[in-house]
């Protein structure tokens, strides 16, 4: 859970989140929409997909991301636990 909350400490880490919410995308799309360089993305992430909110397919010469909303579900629930 600590990479988790690492990856999520992160404004950009956070927007790459909401894009990967509308579509699965490239790195290189992923990158497009930020004014960082494309090996920082690329380590965004990887973050992220080391915390597993992101999962990535291999499509052709591509690298596709996804959101990986299991691990969000997981948190949530802990969360609400500590409420409890």
């Amino acid at each position: 859970m600590n990479k988790v909350f690492k990856a999520l400490n992160d404004a950009t880490r956070r927007d790459i989140l909401k894009l990967l919410k509308e579509k699965d995308m490239s790195a290189y799309d992923i990158a497009e929409a930020f004014q960082v360089t494309k090996p920082t993305i690329s380590h965004h992430l990887d973050l992220l997909h080391q915390a597993e909110l992101v999962s990535s397919e291999k499509r052709g010469q591509f690298v596709i991301y996804s959101l990986n909303t299991t691990v969000l579900d997981d948190l949530l629930n802990w969360i609400l636990n500590l409420k409890e």
